[in-house]
């Protein structure tokens, strides 16, 4: 690919990141099924085991050394986060070149918006959205290189629980702009 079609993000450790120029605006593959073919490439997606009874439910969101927890390993600097947002509060987009994500949204709903930027993926400059949480318990776990971000859909605040494979590390966490104008992600309400 010629470097004009491209804005090169970042280089490191052998990982080449870019945005592929002059993107049509909207909100790319909307993922319905966690096996999808249209899947950025190196992104899995797995639904959460919930248990529901008549106090609540129940939400399994790891089990370390188990299913997409599995590539993450256990060690010395896996790390549990999590994060309230409040409705339509957008947190995008921003990626990692060396840290893998397993998210699983715990309360409201998502929409989620990835970016492939790894130069040398089959799937650069593909999107991909997931509308995610109560109504549809997925966990996402996205590979170093894939932009990622949120907005909160619905009424009602979203809560992210998220594993990562090592601590947070300011130097591997990179930003890129929501309203990125070559990524072009339509973050409006779809159907008006």
């Amino acid at each position: 690919m010629a470097s004009s079609e491209m804005r090169t993000v970042i280089e490191r450790e052998g990982l080449s990141l870019a945005i592929r120029r002059g993107r049509v605006r909207g909100i790319g593959r909307v993922i319905l099924r966690p096996d999808d073919p249209g899947l950025i490439q190196g992104v899995s997606v797995a639904s959460l085991s919930l248990f529901a009874d008549d106090r609540g439910y129940f939400l399994e969101l790891a089990r370390l050394r188990q299913g997409l927890a599995d590539h993450l390993g256990v060690a010395a600097e896996t790390q549990v986060s999590g994060t309230l947002s409040y409705p339509g509060t957008i947190k995008a987009l921003h990626f990692h070149t060396r840290q893998t994500d397993l998210w699983g949204p715990v309360a409201g709903m998502f929409q989620v918006c990835l970016y492939d930027l790894r130069v040398a993926s089959s799937t650069f400059g593909l999107v991909n959205t997931f509308y995610v949480g109560h109504l549809r318990p997925w966990q996402l776990r996205i590979p170093p290189g894939v932009a990622h971000g949120y907005k909160v859909v619905g009424e009602s605040p979203g809560v992210l629980v998220y594993v990562t494979d090592r601590f947070y590390d300011a130097e591997d966490e990179g930003r890129i702009a929501h309203n990125d104008e070559d990524i072009n992600y339509d973050w409006d309400l779809q159907h008006k």
